[in-house]
């Protein structure tokens, strides 16, 4: 059982690396056709971006989490240091480009909940790491969390530090492009979807079996734990005891932004508090499946307190 909040274990410290935008949410009944015009139903300003939805999941399952990245120098860039401090983030090492505007993305949610999401980098391409803050960061930290939305070489280069400072590194390849061979062996856990696991194994994922097939194929290649996401269908979850199909609960989804960061904020606390592969998915799944139910990216990450209340997802299956 997932520990109860009386008797959680000390809060773990996460480093996290990665983008911050304010996203411009369009709510629509369906995504319009080419050179079709639809009429909208809502328009809002939500604090979001990969790095920063998954630091502040991180937050609210109960991590101390210090997030490194960069925004402008303007009203968006001010809100977003301001939300995360808000969640009791270190923001120290986030860094305010003058020349560049805050990162946006342009989020089309549908009524059925789907949603669809174009990116425009901003400051996010600015981020530049000094190694030795970074390392001195590191020390002691039970990950260090990333993914790609800001500058490659800056990835490569945090998720050499984290090795070489003895930091487990957890990546989630988004947007997806190819990893270096010589980083796989210095990730400790992958997290992808159908579409990443199927670009970076070269297999298909499209069901529990396909997946646990393609996240083997990624453990080959030197990482300890891999999760493949399914949205709707759950999760697999691939490390040297086999693959396991953990099923999802079953909910009415208004919004899946932010699902996946915020699964992998509650995966990445459960696992440096020290809890099971197996728990801190399931974990994942609950806090997941609160997340879609809610709109917005950062308003729709549940607390830890509202996860632990939550029903248990069905057992996990054996692949």
């Amino acid at each position: 059982m997932s520990p109860t909040s009386s008797s959680r274990p000390a809060a773990p410290r996460i480093v996290v690396l990665g983008s911050l935008n304010m996203d411009l949410v369009l709510r629509v009944p369906h995504a319009p056709a080419a050179g079709e015009t639809l009429l909208g139903r809502s328009f809002a300003t939500i604090p979001g971006g990969k790095g920063a939805n998954q630091a502040v999941s991180c937050a609210r399952e109960g991590a101390q989490v210090r997030m490194i990245g960069c925004v402008g120098d303007d009203d968006h860039g001010r809100a977003l240091r301001q939300a995360l401090e808000r969640d009791g983030i270190d923001t120290e090492a986030l860094r305010t480009d003058a020349a560049e505007p805050t990162g946006t993305a342009l989020i089309m949610v549908e009524d059925s909940g789907q949603n669809r999401i174009v990116m425009i980098a901003g400051a996010n391409a600015g981020v530049d790491l000094d190694a030795a803050d970074l390392r001195t960061r590191l020390e002691g930290a039970a990950f260090l969390v990333t993914q790609f939305e800001t500058p490659m070489a800056q990835v490569e280069r945090a998720i050499a530090l984290a090795h070489e400072a003895g930091c487990k590194v957890l990546l989630n390849p988004s947007p997806v492009q190819a990893i270096a061979e010589p980083l796989w062996p210095k990730i400790d856990t992958l997290v992808v979807n159908e579409i990443e696991a199927r670009t970076l194994s070269g297999l298909g994922a499209d069901s529990p079996l396909e997946a646990a097939a393609a996240g083997q194929a990624m453990r080959a290649r030197g990482i300890a734990r891999v999760v493949v996401t399914l949205g709707a269908r759950g999760a697999v979850a691939v490390d040297a005891d086999g693959a396991r199909h953990h099923p999802a609960l079953v909910v009415q989804a208004v919004d899946t932004t932010a699902a996946g960061d915020t699964f992998l904020g509650a995966l990445a606390t459960a696992l440096g508090e020290g809890q099971s592969f197996d728990e801190a998915v399931r974990l994942g799944i609950r806090a997941a499946a609160l997340c879609i139910q809610q709109p917005g990216a950062q308003p729709s990450i549940p607390q830890r307190e509202a996860v632990l209340r939550s029903p248990l997802p069905p057992d996990w299956i054996p692949l």
